[in-house]
């Protein structure tokens, strides 16, 4: 399962979560999924007894076919009359023996549900106190491709084996209902793709709520006065030997800044130290997004501090290079706008540069240059080590320390492109 394929696709999902480009009061929004059986209700009741704004989308769902809603009307029109039980009430197994026959009955299906559970969600998303915490428990979450538009994914997991004696013995669902209802699901590794945290429910119910506590007090409450009071988090000034999740991160990220952007960008990227394997790193992701103009850059300031992503208005360019061609330097090639995460739990860096500008087409080329070149990457970690070294624990003076090499680096990269070219 591809989680996003572009930016059109994910305004095509916009429906099912409310509307993300929505103008709403200044809340974060968190996603709530999880498989059947894993224990979400658990983190829910856990969350909502801690203040939590809680929407629940199979609510939802029954809600809006109620008997007299628009809803059970249009399904009744296009399915008949008897998908409906003795009292009025919709029957949703026969529904489903009609519905799911093929995808143009499903479409149907959706066509009718889908703006209802929508329109219902932006109600009460409207709702919300300026400073909520909004849960949407979503059970179909990862299926429908939704997580970019959250501020935060929690995902409940639970081995099959253990969820299956769950349904079993606290439902009393048949063994073989159970694992054909997870299977049905998207996988484990489908949810871990989109999972800003994994909670395990491997334990007992106090040991999950406790987790879900802990999570709601160290980085949902402070995450939510970050985005409302628009502080960004640093990140470590450390240097961490090279992750595997960094690469998974870094998609997450650049999934949700294209829900948050959409065609107000060319292009996205992950980009920096930790979009290069095998490289050490400040544990920090970094991502370009690449926009018309500054002018336009600016123009997405308030989307992106309401999305999580505040500007630091103190940086406004990158260090200006000579032309590997001509020496000269123009800075005004080089201005970007700089933005990082409110979300305490995660370090990012967000550069906004211009199509086409230097320091745009540097920040691709040199992740991509250190991707195919072990000596060079072996070399930059050690001006990173020197670096950290030098500065003790100056932040200011650790990026000081790198720039001579940078500017070596500059030129390096474009002989690296024109050898490219050539062969």
């Amino acid at each position: 399962m591809q989680v996003v394929e572009s930016a059109h696709r994910l305004r095509q999902s916009d429906h099912l979560t409310g509307g993300v480009f929505a103008t709403l009061d200044l809340v974060i929004r968190v996603g709530l999924s999880g498989g059947i059986g894993a224990g979400k209700s658990t983190v829910a009741k856990t969350f909502v007894e801690r203040g939590g704004y809680h929407i629940d989308a199979d609510k939802i769902a029954r809600e809006v076919v109620e008997p007299g809603t628009p809803g059970l009307t249009q399904l009744v029109e296009t399915f008949g009359d008897d998908i409906l039980a003795a009292d009025g009430t919709l029957d949703r197994p026969a529904l489903a023996a009609k519905a799911f026959v093929d995808d143009e009955s499903r479409q149907k299906l959706n066509s009718i549900t889908h703006p209802l559970v929508g329109a219902r969600t932006q109600e009460l998303l409207a709702q919300a106190a300026s400073n909520a915490i909004v849960v949407q428990d979503i059970p179909l979450l990862v299926e429908g491709n939704m997580a970019p538009f959250f501020h935060l994914v929690v995902i409940v997991g639970a081995d099959e084996e253990l969820r299956v004696q769950r349904l079993t013995e606290l439902r009393g669902m048949p063994e073989d209902d159970a694992r054909a209802r997870i299977r049905a699901q998207a996988t484990d590794e489908q949810r871990r793709a989109v999972a800003d945290v994994w909670l395990d429910n491997s334990g007992t119910p106090d040991d999950l709520a406790a987790a879900a506590a802990e999570l709601w007090d160290q980085r949902l409450v402070p995450y939510e006065e970050n985005v409302r009071s628009r502080t960004i988090v640093p990140g470590p000034l450390e240097l961490a030997a090279p992750e595997p999740a960094w690469a998974a991160t870094g998609a997450r990220l650049v999934n949700r800044l294209w829900a948050l952007v959409g065609d107000k960008a060319s292009a996205i990227d992950h980009i920096g130290s930790t979009a290069v394997p095998g490289l050490i790193a400040k544990p920090t992701i970094d991502i370009q997004v690449t926009v018309a103009d500054l002018d336009v850059a600016d123009a997405l300031a308030d989307v992106l501090a309401d999305g999580g992503f505040p500007r630091n208005p103190q940086t406004t360019s990158d260090r200006p290079k000579p032309d590997p061609e001509t020496g000269s330097v123009d800075e005004g090639l080089w201005g970007k706008r700089f933005h990082g995460s409110a979300d305490p739990g995660r370090s990012v860096n967000v550069h906004l540069r211009a199509q086409g500008s230097p320091g745009g087409r540097f920040a691709v080329e040199f992740r991509d240059w250190l991707r195919s070149d072990a000596a060079a990457r072996d070399e930059y970690a050690e001006v990173k080590r020197a670096a950290l070294a030098a500065a003790d624990g100056d932040r200011d003076a650790y990026v000081s320390a790198k720039e001579p090499w940078f500017d070596s680096a500059y030129a390096r990269v474009a002989a690296w492109r024109a050898d490219r070219r050539e062969t």
